[in-house]
């Protein structure tokens, strides 16, 4: 049994399903610039102001004409292109040359591919009907004036920012960023750039998390390294809980002595759990701080970047009023077999690193290698977690665990 496999240790799926009943999503909206409403969360739905297309116009190159006078040989009165339309109605016996994405003549009904024209000079010969509305599209085909084109709280992608620009939108509607405080604890950490001292390491958990939440619509404070003092502490936490909504620690929330993080929290606020039943990051905690949320991380690099994957990021999605159900489950899993043995003991969910391969319809998979807490190089190298049950003892080769694979808000 894993000496860690404590009763009163919450399991990870619990932890995450208390800790989503209890937020509450930001009601404050902004209006912002179309090209900076990326990964912003809509605040309403977005309905059409227009047509798209906006007319009916050509999906080939050819000659638009009345139906009705194919076959035949018709008189060539002009042209119409994208942008440049042909201002006159195309009469019987008439027929235009027109380009994709040009408007439709009035009076015409169908357009011919080039290919199956013969040009003669000012006159084109037909050999076969061409069907009533034939190579048209139509006016509102793709999205129709006044239907919703996405729903209050969608995360805007490129694809969408893409979409909005067609139907002529300069700017949207967002619930207004997240405002988060980060800060890391320890006097043994030193800033990137600064000399090697003895007994001394850099910072890596502050980088990594300022890097991650830049996929998500935050406003961040970074208040830095925080030393292992208690007053030091005390007064990160009364600034940051001014202003933030959250407030993200790093370190300081195990059982040391100079983890402190766990006192301060109950002193200035409330804790609601502090305890994980998952590897890695056993020491979580999670509570209120002011009018705001607290999360506390473990010290070690990996163990922070997996609980704020699998906790914070579902924690931040919800206050950020984004719809889609946000829960580790939303992550792709897929089965896939071990390509060798990994270790496990009963007690822990698990989520290992690793690197996982299709072949033949099949997905396997392997270690990224150590999986000590400490080792950031194997998730640095990883693809994918190897979630292993609470319950689940050592995997044999061969045997089928489930993977989650990475997604956006962790690579």
């Amino acid at each position: 049994m894993d000496h860690c496999a404590q009763p009163q240790l919450l399991p990870i799926d619990d932890a995450l399903t208390r800790l989503l009943a209890q937020l509450v999503p930001v009601q404050e909206q902004q209006s912002v610039a179309l090209l900076d409403a990326l990964d912003r969360v809509l605040a309403s739905d977005v309905i059409a102001p227009v047509n798209v297309p906006a007319d009916d116009n050509s999906a080939m190159d050819g000659y638009a004409l009345r139906a009705q006078d194919s076959p035949g040989q018709l008189q060539l009165i002009g042209e119409s292109l994208a942008g440049h339309p042909f201002r006159k109605e195309i009469k019987q016996g008439q027929c235009v040359r027109i380009m994709t994405g040009a408007l439709i003549p009035a009076g015409a009904d169908t357009v011919v591919m080039q290919e199956n024209v013969l040009a003669d000079g000012d006159s084109i010969v037909l050999n076969e009907s061409s069907p009533l509305g034939n190579n048209i599209r139509r006016a509102g085909e793709d999205i129709a004036h006044g239907s919703k084109v996405l729903a209050a709280g969608h995360r805007i992608t490129a694809l969408d920012i893409g979409l909005l620009a067609s139907l002529g939108l300069a700017q949207v509607k967002v619930v207004r960023n997240i405002r988060v405080a980060l800060l890391t604890t320890g006097d043994e950490l030193l800033p990137a750039g600064a000399a090697p001292e003895l007994g001394k390491i850099y910072d890596s958990n502050r980088p990594l998390l300022r890097a991650l939440l830049q996929r998500l619509p935050v406003e961040l404070t970074d208040l830095g390294v925080i030393p292992d003092n208690p007053d030091a502490l005390r007064n990160a936490f009364t600034q940051a809980m001014q202003t933030a909504d959250v407030v993200i620690s790093t370190g300081g929330v195990s059982v040391g002595d100079a983890d402190y993080t766990k006192d301060i929290l109950a002193e200035l606020g409330e804790i609601d759990f502090w305890k994980i039943a998952m590897k890695p990051g056993k020491p979580f905690a999670f509570g209120r701080l002011g009018k705001g949320w607290f999360f506390g991380l473990p010290g070690n690099p990996v163990s922070t970047a997996v609980t704020y994957h699998q906790l914070v990021v579902p924690a931040l999605r919800k206050l950020s009023g984004e719809t889609q159900e946000v829960t580790t489950q939303t992550q792709p899993v897929r089965s896939a077999i071990a390509r060798h043995a990994l270790k496990k003991q009963p007690g822990r969910t698990d989520f290992q690193r690793g690197i996982v391969e299709y072949q033949n319809g099949i997905y396997y998979v392997r270690s990224a290698g150590l999986q000590n807490s400490g080792v950031l190089t194997g998730m640095a190298n990883a693809n994918c977690y190897i979630r292993l049950e609470a319950e689940r003892g050592s995997v044999a080769e061969g045997e089928q665990v489930e993977i989650i694979l990475f997604d956006s808000f962790i690579v």
